[in-house]
């Protein structure tokens, strides 16, 4: 057994839900020095670039979680402003993207999943997406781990979809059948000035929350499978601008973005291993 087959081996004994309850009680607890050393060694570790936060001293934060979902200085993303070009709603680097045939996506090479299965078996949300396009983005442990949104959209639904906790690496994501529909998550769903749109938030090992900006804290600590329907209008309608925070991840992972039938194209230079970075020409609207 080769070290890659190990770790993929290791990864389906480990207790992943127990191992990231654990790292998560770490990484909101109030430490003091302790956690400012953490912070220290995570930064050294990763090479982050401080000088793109709000705060670039490491003691500003009072919990790992609180440095891990940092603020950016202000103008260090600035928003692709163009009507007709969306933006990149993360800094990661590009899994996989396409179109999607037949209902399914591609998550790495003779690795496939469905849309239904990826939004928690809602066939009228999948629908939504049919023959459309997507685009799947990994977060690395050293990115900036707040979410934005691409097009100006109004929210319609969220589903939190209970799941597994593997890793979403590029190693696990091409050796684990069905990752990104196994792992928990939550789908958000929004109708779009180019139609639908989803932005699913795929958890991980050591992910112990994910939130978005209209409710708080999806996880924890729910358990089973559960949707929100959401105003189209009024008041109490949810809108969202283009670059606008959407969510966030408390260590990291990935999104899978969805997009409707001839909705969108990618510009041509992105490609599985592109770079991305939030704010920056993402796709054309057709």
């Amino acid at each position: 057994m080769n070290f890659d087959n190990f770790k993929i081996a290791f990864q389906y004994a480990l207790p992943k839900h127990g191992v990231s309850k654990l790292v998560g009680f770490l990484a909101r607890a109030k430490l003091g020095f302790v956690t400012t050393g953490l912070i220290k060694s995570f930064i050294k570790a990763y090479d982050i670039n401080m000088d793109e936060a709000k705060h670039s001293d490491p003691a500003h934060f009072k919990t790992f979680n609180d440095f891990f979902t940092r603020e950016l200085a202000q103008g260090v993303r600035p928003i692709i402003e163009d009507e007709n070009k969306l933006a990149h709603p993360v800094d990661g680097a590009v899994s996989q993207l396409g179109p999607i045939k037949d209902g399914t996506l591609v998550q790495a090479k003779n690795h496939y999943y469905s849309t239904l299965e990826l939004v928690g078996g809602d066939q009228a949300i999948a629908d939504k997406f049919e023959d459309g396009d997507f685009a799947t983005i990994y977060l690395a442990p050293s990115d900036y781990h707040r979410l934005h949104m691409p097009v100006k959209g109004t929210l319609t639904d969220m589903i939190y979809v209970p799941g597994d906790a593997f890793s979403v690496n590029p190693l696990t994501a091409a050796n684990v059948p069905n990752l990104f529909a196994r792992n928990e998550r939550v789908v958000c769903v929004f109708d779009t000035e180019i139609g639908p749109m989803a932005m699913v938030l795929v958890g991980a090992t050591i992910v112990r929350s994910i939130e978005t900006v209209w409710e708080g804290n999806i996880t924890p600590p729910r358990g089973t499978l559960k949707q929100w329907t959401y105003p189209s209008d009024g008041d109490d309608a949810i809108v969202l601008d283009k670059g606008e925070e959407m969510g966030r991840f408390k260590l990291g992972s990935t999104v899978v973005c969805l997009f409707g039938k001839d909705k969108i194209k990618f510009v041509e230079e992105l490609t599985a291993g592109s770079v991305t970075r939030l704010g920056e020409h993402f796709a054309d609207v057709v």
